[in-house]
Order: structure tokens, then sequence, then C-alpha cells
């Protein structure tokens, strides 16, 4: 409960509802991996509902549907715009959003109004913010006002300038163990999982067994409590990204061209549409 006034937080408020809580997910950590995609869409979220645990409406909505070169300049409204659109066919599957670069990080006080927009205009169960100490105060504030927060260690896309590269994160000793601190920090304070991001599979495997919050890895092994993967790279929609973590379990963009290549040749030659396919 929040303060002196008794109003549910969003979990009480989802279990009321009989839907999807928190503590339902957290509860998977031990039992069964966890199965998570990132979704941007009504149709695409409809599809992929009954069958993962969670949905994240990633900032890389930014490259693989608006084709920006990273995730820097995508904005508050595009992420809540994204996420109105998942939620309106959300049904069992928990719905994350990311708080895109700039919404979060000058002041603890920002990183909650951003959160409360963010939670109040599309009705999602969290936000999910990258960094780990750096960022401590901005996730305490956003969890004192009831909104659960997923972390995010590792390679995290939004501080790319200050990387330069899109490399395997926390090789060295100082990182790694900088990473397991930041880790248990974030466990410790609330937050209810952590996304590892492109680390070593030995270290993602000994952190998550280190920590009570379920670990949801992207390139970092199978030692995690789940994985997720961005949706159109596993379909095999977008063709340029190939890192080692990446299985593509379609090919879409060879059957999409295939099928637009078909409707082509039907269309000049009169056989679309038929008698059959018109009134």
């Amino acid at each position: 409960m929040n303060g002196d006034l008794n109003i549910p937080t969003c979990n009480e408020f989802n279990s009321m509802l009989g839907k999807p809580t928190i503590n339902d997910f957290v509860a998977l950590k031990g039992q069964r991996k966890i199965v998570c995609l990132t979704a941007y869409s009504a149709p695409m979220a409809n599809v992929l509902d009954p069958h993962c645990d969670l949905l994240l409406v990633g900032d890389s909505v930014w490259m693989v549907v608006y084709g920006m070169d990273n995730t820097q300049s995508v904005d508050l409204n595009t992420m809540i715009r994204h996420g109105q659109a998942v939620m309106r066919r959300r049904k069992s599957a928990l719905v994350v959003i990311d708080l895109p670069s700039g919404s979060y990080e000058i002041s603890p006080e920002q990183a909650l109004v951003s959160a409360n927009e963010v939670i109040n205009k599309t009705g999602a169960d969290a936000v999910k913010l990258e960094g780990g100490r750096e960022v401590r105060e901005s996730i305490e504030r956003i969890l004192s006002a009831g909104i659960p927060v997923m972390g995010h260690l590792g390679l995290t896309p939004q501080s790319i300038y200050k990387f330069g590269t899109y490399t395997v994160r926390a090789k060295e000793d100082m990182e790694a163990e900088q990473l397991r601190k930041d880790a248990k920090m974030l466990d410790e304070i609330g937050c209810f999982s952590v996304v590892f991001e492109k680390i070593p599979a030995q270290l993602a495997t000994e952190v998550s067994k280190s920590i009570h919050c379920p670990t949801i890895g992207i390139g970092a092994g199978s030692g995690c409590d789940g994985q997720v993967l961005v949706l159109p790279d596993m379909l095999g929609i977008t063709q340029e990204f190939s890192p080692r973590f990446l299985r593509r379990y379609l090919n879409m963009g060879e059957q999409m061209n295939s099928a637009i290549q078909q409707y082509v040749k039907d269309v000049r030659s009169r056989d679309f549409p038929n008698a059959d396919e018109q009134y």
C-alpha cells in the first residue's frame, strides 16, 4: 500500500482483477525458464501474448521499426504510443516498457515523472531502466511510488556513445565485479527482475544464482532464469543484424519477398483479382 491512503499498488490492483502480477513472474525463478520477447504493435502483441511470460516494449523499436542507427533519440511519447498499442491486446503476459535515454538520468524526480506518465497512459505493469549504481536513486524513487522496475546491466545500448561499440561487456575482472555489485544492489532495493545483455555466460550464471530476482538474458548464456530476443530479429525480418546469440526461427524476410513478388506478378498478369475476388 502507498502511504496512509491505502491505494493499491500496480501489483495488488492486477491481482484483484485476475491479471498477471509481478509476484507471479518472480515466482517462476527456479521453477521453469521464463519466456520474453519484444512487442511494438497490437497485432504482434495479440500473437505473442498467449505464449510469453513478459512482453517488452523496448526502445529497440527506434531501430527495428523506425530504421535508426541506435536507440539514443527515441522519446517518451513514442514509447508510450507503442506501449498503448501492445496493451490493447495484452491478456496474460506482463508488459514492461523501456524508459528511453534522457527520461530518467537527470534526477530521481524526473525519473518518477517519466515512469508515472508511462504507467498512467498505458496501464503497463512496469518500466525498465538501464544502469546500476549511477541510477540507484532514480530507481528507488520510482519504486517508492509503487511502480515496479526491471533493471538492465551489461551492454546498455543507451550508453553506446560511452562504450563506442556493441561488444561483450564485463569480460575484465573490474567490470565483472562491478556488475556483481550492481546486480546485488538492484535486487536488494527491490527490482523485480534484471536483464543481462551480452555478458559472459559464466558470469551471468553465477550472478543469477546469487540474487533473488529473476534474470533475463540476451546474449548472456543459458544460465539466466529466462531469455528475451528482439522479435523482428528472431523472425528473420531483419537480416543485417547477426550476432552469435541470435537464433532465427523463421526467415520471414525471404518469405515476404517471395510473396510480394508473386503479388506483383499476379497483378501485372491480371490474374488478381479473379472473378471470385470481386463484387
